[in-house]
């Protein structure tokens, strides 16, 4: 079926990554950054010459699309879901993307700045690539295979499907999210505008990878409150919120529950932000763990460690706040089986062994469960994200195009 296509996922994936679009955790804004409908704007526009006339984009940076069934038989509405913000670890602006062709297990130095060396000791994923086409930055920004890897996969399905309106499916939406990397991706989004049963996002890393688990999460908020005063008349009155602060943070578990010496389905707890003055600090903490009931136990315990540091630091006082993030998608995954099963059922027919995995994070999928439209994670081939040495495989792109073709193929069979 793909022996004769002409896959447009790499061309597509070149130009989207030049884009900027970042988002801003610090933004008050929705979307958080405007340029992030730059690109939204363009897979409008893409979308439409396709023959997808209903794709738009809305005020809040959303993009929805249909494509229409061909079928005559009754089947679900499925959706395929990526992100086109990429992360503000990294630097955006000016992506330089480079291809290199038929990789041959070699470092790979970065030409602009050659003290960027991607290698497969760091990355032990890239000995399975060789003789493969990878794409990377130039060694000076991220490369945003995270998410525009999705993007351009979800966008080479419908012009396949519309080049090839002989193979049946169901009907199919579309649905582009701003702002994931800030944990806002759906904070907007109209579920009964967008009207799908079922959904999938494409935003895993290594081929064959199927992830319907992801972490549960909350966020911590922990301010520290002081009594300010000259410093040069301070004696016996200034209370600096800053030494509580840093006393605080320097009593959190050393050799467990970090992200550092966590791996597999342990939880951690982790310091994300701080900022302030002697009078009032501010950390920020984000809580993981893939029982949910745990995130509990975790905020018991900085409020425990909180409550220690208080007694060392007489006159300080702290607020404790604490806000749901996102919830494990197996909770509600488990709930719709076929979700899964028919996933697999797509990675195996694209000729791939399927690994099943949990993500030691979250998706948009994660708060689109709960919200109503079961929504697991399918690989990409997007590796070492948000960082300078970030890379994808062409062929790990295009085995992804391949699934989920073959995933709303099954849909319409089993209609």
């Amino acid at each position: 079926m793909f022996s004769d296509y002409n896959f447009t996922v790499t061309e597509r994936f070149m130009r989207y990554v030049q884009i900027n679009t970042q988002s801003d955790p610090h933004s008050t804004s929705f979307p958080s950054t405007e340029k992030q409908k730059d690109l939204s704007r363009i897979l409008v526009k893409e979308l439409r010459e396709m023959g997808i006339g209903d794709a738009e984009l809305d005020e809040h940076g959303y993009v929805y699309a249909t494509l229409l069934s061909n079928t005559g038989k009754k089947t679900p509405v499925i959706c395929f879901c990526s992100h086109v913000d990429t992360s503000p670890d990294c630097t955006g602006e000016g992506v330089k993307p480079v291809l290199h062709r038929n990789y041959k297990g070699n470092d790979i130095v970065l030409p602009d700045d050659p003290a960027q060396i991607i290698s497969p000791a760091a990355h032990p994923y890239l000995l399975k690539k060789t003789g493969e086409d990878i794409i990377t930055a130039s060694g000076t920004t991220l490369l945003g295979a995270d998410d525009k890897a999705g993007i351009a996969v979800i966008m080479d399905m419908v012009h396949f499907f519309v080049t090839h309106p002989q193979i049946e499916h169901g009907t199919i939406k579309i649905l582009f999210t701003p702002d994931e990397e800030i944990g806002r991706g759906v904070d907007k989004a109209d579920l009964e505008k967008l009207g799908a049963d079922f959904g999938y996002t494409l935003d895993a890393g290594e081929r064959g990878v199927f992830e319907d688990e992801t972490f549960s999460a909350d966020s911590v908020t922990i301010a520290f409150n002081g009594i300010s005063a000259h410093p040069g008349y301070a004696k016996d009155k200034l209370v600096n919120a800053i030494k509580a602060a840093s006393a605080f943070i320097e009593s959190l578990p050393q050799n467990e529950l970090s992200p550092e010496t966590t791996e597999e389905r342990e939880g951690f707890v982790h310091p994300v932000h701080i900022s302030g003055i002697a009078e009032k600090v501010s950390v920020a903490f984000i809580i993981r763990d893939f029982n949910t009931a745990k995130l509990k136990e975790y905020e018991a315990l900085l409020q425990q460690i909180v409550n220690e540091t208080l007694k060392k630091f007489p006159g300080v006082t702290a607020a404790f706040e604490v806000k749901e993030q996102y919830r494990n998608m197996k909770e509600v995954l488990d709930k719709h089986p076929q979700v899964s099963r028919y996933a697999v059922q797509a990675i195996q027919r694209a000729g791939i062994q399927p690994v099943l995995s949990s993500a030691r994070g979250g998706t948009d999928g994660s708060r689109l469960s709960f919200m109503g439209l079961p929504c697991p994670n399918i690989f990409t081939g997007e590796m070492a994200f948000h960082g300078k040495h970030e890379y994808v495989s062409v062929q790990d792109m295009q085995k992804s195009v391949e699934t989920i073709v073959h995933l709303a193929m099954i849909w319409e069979e089993k209609g």
